[in-house]
């Protein structure tokens, strides 16, 4: 795919402009585009998290490897709803479909909560959808920048793209941190819906800007008006036939593993030494702040450098080594201040660094694989696998072990992880290699 290029911008615009992109002319508009697609995708989640974890806390801790495991239940049977979908819509029309879906869902919450209806029900069930919300979003979100951009082009432009969502990330804890005590809660869902209907908005414009090739030869890219196609259970057949998707699928899940544990370690701390709803939240929207700051700084001046010059391996290899000297720390110093700044650091690398190489991954596989096989990874195996680590967890405590004891249990996983990353990193580059020298033969999925 080569993006059009940007018009009817000033000169001395556009020059700042690929001053501060690493795009191509060609490629400007589609990058601008998808850069406020994910701008107000996650400005719109992060609104919503702060609250989501206060819920999760009103629920009960202990109630939380339940949520994890209903979680993973409405993922498993919406996968193929999705899948179907996928397979009879061009992606113009199902993007937004499933974008207004969930836009009529946040309505349906604000009406409830605003009645105070079944209060405790509401959060658990609200605590459900905003995992859900996120993980079908954000997928649906990056298999399209997958069906946009080459490998190459991802490693450049994957850092500036995700520093939208970095800045979405940024703009949704101070909404919150501001308006959640005068507003109430509830209402802070009506700015979700806002920043929804703006990346609907977006991801529209970018169908428009992208598709024009370069040459003589132009032609409008056929991804926007031609269906994936397929059966709606394309995803598990072609996933279980590909060792390479297999591999990335591993890894989610021990990203998921590492993520789970640490989250239901901060939620006990939480829960044990803050008091208070307002408290809570206030905390958790301050580490979504910092996280983003970090994150906006590290993919403005460096994630593409980082790529180019070390590969996705290395990038996706950066997370869990944070793990594994996150872990030795909480093993040897198991209080609220530890788990919170590890909790910042590897949420900033994961965004940064191992977000955007895991991402690339997926540039190299084919059409279907990109829309059916890695929404179920991202999805349906990221919550599977964090409803299994939130009973594990569960399990752990119920031995006696202690938070630190706990931690000492993770850290194998994390070393394990490591070594996957590097693995897999080498795998993408030869398959890159192969795709841009012409050579590559059979399905790309293989």
């Amino acid at each position: 795919m080569t993006p059009a290029p940007q018009r009817g911008l000033p000169g001395t615009l556009q020059g700042l402009l690929r001053k501060a992109v690493p795009a191509t002319p060609q490629e400007l508009a589609a990058a601008l585009w998808s850069f406020g697609y994910f701008f107000a995708l996650l400005a719109g989640y992060y609104v919503l998290r702060p609250l989501r974890d206060q819920m999760g806390i009103a629920g009960g801790t202990r109630a939380l490897p339940w949520l994890f495991t209903a979680t993973f239940l409405t993922l498993l049977a919406a996968q193929p709803v999705y899948g179907a979908l996928v397979a009879r819509l061009p992606r113009a029309r199902f993007i937004p479909i499933v974008y207004h879906f969930f836009v009529l869902n946040l309505a349906l919450f604000w009406l409830l909560l605003a009645l105070d209806v079944a209060p405790l029900i509401v959060a658990r069930v609200f605590f459900v959808w905003v995992s859900v919300f996120n993980l079908f979003a954000v997928a649906v979100f990056w298999s399209f920048m997958a069906d946009l951009f080459t490998s190459e082009q991802g490693k450049r432009l994957f850092g500036f793209i995700g520093a939208g969502g970095t800045a979405g990330a940024l703009l949704g804890p101070v909404i919150t941190i501001a308006l959640a005590v005068p507003l109430g809660p509830h209402n802070l869902l009506i700015a979700a819906i806002v920043f929804l209907e703006i990346a609907v908005f977006c991801a529209a414009r970018l169908e428009r800007s992208a598709g024009v090739s370069q040459g003589a030869g132009q032609r409008r890219d056929d991804g926007a008006t031609q269906r994936v196609g397929g059966s709606a259970f394309a995803a598990l057949t072609g996933l279980v036939r590909s060792p390479y998707l297999l591999g990335v699928a591993a890894w989610v899940s021990l990203l998921s593993f590492g993520a789970t544990i640490l989250y239901l370690v901060q939620a006990n701390m939480v829960a044990e030494h803050v008091q208070g709803a307002g408290a809570q939240t206030r905390i958790f929207a301050s580490i979504d702040l910092i996280v983003g700051l970090l994150t906006l700084a590290t993919q403005v001046f460096a994630t593409g450098h980082f790529l180019k010059r070390f590969g996705t391996g290395i990038a996706a290899a950066a997370l869990p080594a944070v793990y594994v000297v996150g872990f030795v720390l909480l093993w040897w110093s198991p209080g609220l201040m530890v788990v919170l700044v590890f909790q910042v650091v590897q949420r900033w690398m994961n965004f940064a660094i191992a977000n955007p190489a895991r991402q690339v991954f997926f540039t190299v596989v084919g059409r279907e694989e990109k829309y059916k096989a890695k929404n179920m990874i991202d999805v349906v195996v990221y919550r599977g696998t964090d409803a299994l680590y939130g009973w594990v967890f569960s399990s752990l405590q119920a031995m006696g072990l202690k938070i630190g004891a706990i931690a000492l249990c993770a850290l194998p996983v994390a070393l394990l992880w490591t070594v996957l990353s590097t693995a897999l990193g080498r795998h993408q580059e030869r398959r890159a290699a192969l795709h841009d020298s012409g050579d590559a033969q059979g399905d790309p999925a293989r």
